[in-house]
């Protein structure tokens, strides 16, 4: 498997490994049980700072495409091909644009559901 890392692209570099390393396990061009690089290797590898890659890791685990085991490494997750097939991303935004269509029909001003969710996403910190 080869990865690419565009640093003019648009998007995030973690997300970058992250869509890559999907697409791959979705293309077959690795397998559930097959082994990943370390971070520190495969950040060296990229040219990327580890915490780059650290974040992809920490996703993708939470999705259940790779799976770490320890000091002993990471691999890819026996149900990554499924899972590869969600984007969370997309469900996220798609809930969110419906609750904001929802809350505009109700009368809603953009100023008053920004501090709504604002307000909710620091409702856990404090």
């Amino acid at each position: 498997m080869e990865i690419i890392i565009d640093i003019e692209a648009d998007a995030p570099l973690f997300a970058q490994l992250i869509e890559q390393i999907k697409n791959a396990v979705l293309s077959d061009k690795i397998s559930p049980g097959d082994p990943l690089p370390s971070i520190r290797q495969l950040a060296n590898d990229l040219d990327l700072n580890n915490k780059t890659v650290a974040k992809a890791y920490r996703l993708l685990e939470r999705d259940s495409v790779i799976r770490t085991k320890g000091y002993r490494g990471t691999f890819i997750h026996p149900d990554a091909k499924a899972n590869s097939a969600i984007d969370l991303n997309d469900i996220v935004a798609e809930k969110l644009n419906k609750t904001i269509e929802n809350l505009k029909s109700l009368g809603a001003t953009d100023s008053e559901i920004r501090i709504a969710f604002a307000n909710a996403l620091n409702k856990d910190k404090n």
